[in-house]
């Protein structure tokens, strides 16, 4: 979701920042917030701090979601989806025999928030989160929802913006289409196993098609 459907870079950079100084300790840099985006979010905020203090973690957890709740209500318009995402969806939503999911760090209720204000409730028919999966780039979550779908591994293409993304669709033996327009790095997720990499959404379905081939 974060960094391939939506851009939300700076809105977690900012975030990220007070919360750490909230807690008296120095804020990452936008650039080191990037890197830990995808994960799910006590171990985004435990990689970030240097620790295994779970205390700590929990507090910083709950700061941040705190922090992140409230600008929502003066900053909602700050988690737009990127350029042509609908118009993609909604192409290989009318494909035969192809169902659409999100594997994400996002909690399950930022998922469906997400969701309902870009008018895509009905585009997934499998949501996995760490509310019940283990945190990329375990495969937990493409194996869930090959699971729910009746997919194979062979029949499913894991589409991400940060290596985590490429990592978990390799461990679940999918295919992997890596996107330039996210949080890491190209060169990071062709280095990691990505299969193909795009520019643009209007590449997309071209992209799964020459895949699944």
């Amino acid at each position: 979701m974060d960094g391939t459907l939506i851009d939300t870079q700076a809105l977690i950079s900012e975030h990220m920042a007070t919360t750490f100084i909230g807690a008296g300790l120095d804020a990452p840099t936008p650039e080191q917030s990037r890197q830990v985006i995808g994960l799910s979010l006590p171990i985004a905020l435990a990689r970030l701090a240097h620790t295994d203090d779970a205390v700590l973690i929990d507090k910083l957890v709950e700061d941040y979601r705190g922090h992140y709740r409230s600008s929502l209500l003066t900053d909602g318009d700050r988690e737009g989806l990127y350029p042509g995402a609908v118009e993609a969806l909604n192409a290989l939503r009318g494909l035969d025999e192809v169902v659409l999911g999100i594997a994400t760090g996002k909690g399950l209720n930022g998922v469906h928030r997400i969701l309902a204000l870009h008018g895509l409730t009905n585009h997934f028919v499998t949501l996995q989160t760490p509310d019940h999966n283990p945190s990329k780039p375990h495969p937990g979550m493409l194996e869930t929802a090959m699971r729910e779908t009746g997919a194979t591994p062979t029949e499913t293409v894991m589409i991400g913006d940060t290596t985590f993304d490429i990592e978990m669709g390799v461990a679940a033996g999918c295919r992997t289409i890596g996107v330039t327009w996210g949080y890491h790095e190209p060169r990071q997720l062709i280095a990691i196993g990505a299969d193909t990499m795009i520019d643009r959404y209007d590449q997309l379905v071209g992209a799964v098609g020459k895949l699944l081939d």
